[in-house]
């Protein structure tokens, strides 16, 4: 896809939402399903069912995916895409690959110790390019994809995040 065919494509859903702000506001969902196998938790994809368990640093064996793994991946996916669209936006020629890293204390976790933190320390998100773009270029290239890369910013940003139980008939 080329710059022109891109803003063609985006251009219709701008246009609205710049004359309807509350046509831009869609709520995603992710549905998982507790009655697999074992400590797993079964979540539908568009494309497939991904089964999540134990990582093998709390007791899995490696057979299940990970949901610390998944949020990297999906940091990389939205990265890349976000990557993509800018340059393609700016006509620029970009190939390379992106890597998500990210540091966990797995006695948060466990409950090992208390003042261990459960979830990621520090996470690392890294693009090896491979562009003729100049480092001007890349800078823009970079500033724009941090500015509108979805999950990078909810990781960010941290929005209010609810949780609630139903159960019985609600459920």
């Amino acid at each position: 896809m080329d710059a022109s065919a891109l803003k063609a494509l985006q251009a219709p859903l701008k246009d609205r939402y710049r004359r309807d702000p509350d046509a831009a506001l869609v709520t995603l969902r992710a549905d998982g399903d507790l009655d697999g196998t074992g400590v797993a938790c079964r979540v539908r994809t568009a494309s497939a069912l991904a089964e999540a368990g134990l990582h093998p640093a709390t007791g899995g064996d490696g057979s299940q995916l990970c949901s610390g793994d998944m949020l990297l991946e999906a940091l990389v996916a939205c990265a890349g895409v976000t990557l993509r669209a800018v340059a393609t936006n700016m006509d620029l020629a970009v190939g390379g690959t992106v890597h998500a890293e990210g540091d966990l204390d797995f006695r948060g976790t466990l409950g090992v110790d208390r003042d261990a933190p459960v979830g990621f320390r520090e996470i690392r998100l890294t693009f090896d390019l491979d562009t003729p773009a100049g480092p001007d270029q890349i800078a823009t290239l970079m500033k724009l994809t941090e500015r509108y890369c979805v999950v990078l910013q909810t990781l960010v940003r941290t929005p209010e995040t609810t949780v609630a139980v139903r159960t019985g008939a609600g459920a």
